[in-house]
């Protein structure tokens, strides 16, 4: 499908006037201003992001918007009891965008909808704080780099686990030399799901703009659940969007940012509800003498995250049985880290514990880096081509899967394979009118 061009796409899916606000720097500049922030996208995740900025001094929920009208409720009696002030509620989040008031938007869509979302707000001149997985594919991750690039925006990318304040401390301790020389780093995600199965097909509720839900991706037949988070058409799959908080982190600990080479293992073993991404993977990255292994998969019920009883609190998890830790191997140290505030510890080459330390979560640093971004205008400390570096590792184990499980070699200049042509049919879709993205955003 032919993409639209830029003045098309402006004139047709933001709206006249907002092309006329991109200015560097937002009206809330001044200290005392609040931020006003929209939110797209009402589910459970973007609910508690809008009820977290409403209850800040220093911001205000000033749009609620989603395609399903019956979302509307919850959010709003969230956000009304926070911050005593009722927000607008729109379903078509293009009119937030219009709204040159608005100086910052939540994006937590699903997947599809991240990238299209986002650039739509770089371009109405409105920072983003954007819900991981970045983008859909990895030609999409690149042109919300360069929308965010282009208009001087603010984009913060929902990796809140580069916030917590020992992550800081342990990349210290790696870059010190303490650990030797590392040639292998092992990334996991362990847990058990439920299935995601595709129900029969029903009328699309009142309230609920279905044609818009599908954006960018195919329309396909409603129907009711979960079952898109397992499609390519819709996403990169319950582990992608899961692990790439700690495959970011890990990415950061190395210094990480292309793999020269990149192999998948595994496939749909367990689950038998017709999801099209698998629920077991075996990735091996190469960056030279370093070896990254990611291990993932949907069902072992023994592998767990991190229990509330224990994040947040001066304890480090059983590292056994935690499914989404990582472990650095160097020549004179072990590290093992645990992402969303689960601390870290070491031992050194006799087994000895030499370092432990517990941590908190980064939900609200995170936020914080975000606000005194949109007003110092500096990149955050999850800026949106870190997100998309480390999401693009997703997306490559995915495609290296899509190819028959093969070996690819990929350019970090043209961000594509050199090995076999198959696999760059992958790297992004063609969109669905009128929502594709267009070559130049």
């Amino acid at each position: 499908m032919k993409s639209i061009n830029r003045r098309q796409f402006l004139k047709g899916s933001i709206g006249a006037a907002t092309t006329f606000t991109l200015l560097s720097q937002g009206k809330a500049s001044a200290a005392n201003d609040k931020i006003a922030v929209g939110v797209m996208g009402l589910g459970g995740r973007g609910t508690q992001l809008a009820e977290a900025f409403a209850k800040r001094p220093d911001t205000q929920i000033a749009y609620l918007c989603d395609v399903d009208t019956r979302c509307f409720a919850r959010a709003r009696e969230a956000v009304e009891e926070a911050q005593g002030r009722k927000p607008k509620l729109e379903q078509d989040f293009r009119k937030m965008l219009d709204d040159p008031d608005v100086d910052a938007i939540v994006n937590a869509t699903p997947d599809h909808w991240h990238g299209l979302g986002t650039i739509m707000a770089c371009q109405a001149g409105k920072d983003v704080y954007v819900e991981k997985p970045l983008c859909h594919n990895i030609w999409e991750g690149r042109k919300m780099v360069e929308a965010a690039r282009k208009y001087k925006r603010v984009v913060q990318v929902g990796l809140q686990s580069r916030s917590c304040k020992e992550f800081k401390n342990a990349v210290e301790y790696i870059r010190s030399g303490k650990l030797g020389d590392i040639h292998i780093v092992r990334v996991f995600n362990m847990m058990q799901l439920p299935p995601n199965p595709k129900g029969p097909e029903r009328p699309v509720p009142q309230g609920f703009d279905y044609d818009t839900w599908c954006g960018p991706a195919p329309k396909v037949p409603y129907c009711p659940g979960r079952w898109w988070v397992e499609r390519w058409d819709f996403g990169c799959g319950g582990i992608a969007g899961d692990a790439v908080h700690q495959i970011d982190l890990a990415r950061f600990m190395i210094d990480k940012a292309y793999p020269e080479t990149v192999c998948h293992a595994g496939g749909v073993f367990f689950f038998k509800d017709g999801r099209e991404i698998p629920d077991t993977q075996m990735v091996t990255y190469e960056y030279g003498k370093l070896t990254l292994v990611f291990e993932a998969a949907l069902w072992p019920g023994y592998m767990k995250k991190t229990p509330p009883e224990i994040r947040d609190t001066d304890q480090v998890p059983d590292w056994r049985f935690n499914g989404t830790k990582i472990e650095l191997l160097g020549t004179k140290g072990f590290m093992v880290y645990g992402r969303h505030g689960d601390g870290w510890q070491v031992h050194d080459s006799d087994g000895q514990l030499v370092h432990s330390a517990s941590d908190r979560q980064g939900q609200d640093e995170h936020l914080n880096n975000f606000v005194d971004c949109i007003r110092s205008r500096q990149k955050p400390i999850a800026d949106v081509e870190e997100g998309h570096l480390s999401t693009l590792l997703c997306h490559i184990a995915n495609i290296s899967y899509r190819v028959g499980n093969q070996k690819l070699k990929f350019d970090p200049k043209t961000e594509s394979f050199t090995n076999i042509e198959e696999a760059n049919k992958y790297l992004k879709r063609k969109g669905r009118s009128p929502w594709a993205i267009p070559d130049e955003v």
